[in-house]
């Protein structure tokens, strides 16, 4: 039973994913830093993901896995260290709270983003 809904939810993600827009666009990405003060950084990519765009870019320094993409630990020169503090880089997309990873989201002409530091505040 498990080894069917594995399949099935497989299948359902497969062709319900976000799909990727091919050839060059422009995205702007906000960054708002701990001390509230912001950056705003305008890119011209051919590259179909959030996360590759800002890595070639060098906007940002992380750490990679097979399983979760990138994590993101410093943005626009400032780190986050959730271990020391509970400080992590929250993602906006369009000003709503991002539904997938920054290596999972595809990026199309005329996207914005938003990388907050943020601390966790343990709800």
């Amino acid at each position: 039973v498990q080894a069917v809904l594995l399949i099935v939810f497989g299948a359902i993600w497969f062709a319900t994913r976000p799909g990727t827009q091919e050839g060059g666009k422009t995205i702007t990405v906000e960054v708002v830093h701990r001390d509230g003060s912001k950056n705003t950084f305008t890119y011209h990519t051919d590259e179909e993901y959030l996360a590759d765009v800002l890595l070639a870019e060098g906007l940002v320094e992380g750490t990679r896995s097979e399983e979760f993409g990138l994590y993101i630990d410093a943005v626009d020169g400032e780190t986050a260290d959730y271990a020391a503090d509970g400080a992590y880089w929250a993602l906006y997309q369009g000003g709503e709270y991002a539904t997938l990873g920054v290596s999972s989201l595809p990026v199309a002409d005329g996207d914005s983003f938003s990388l907050v530091y943020t601390v966790y505040s343990g709800a």
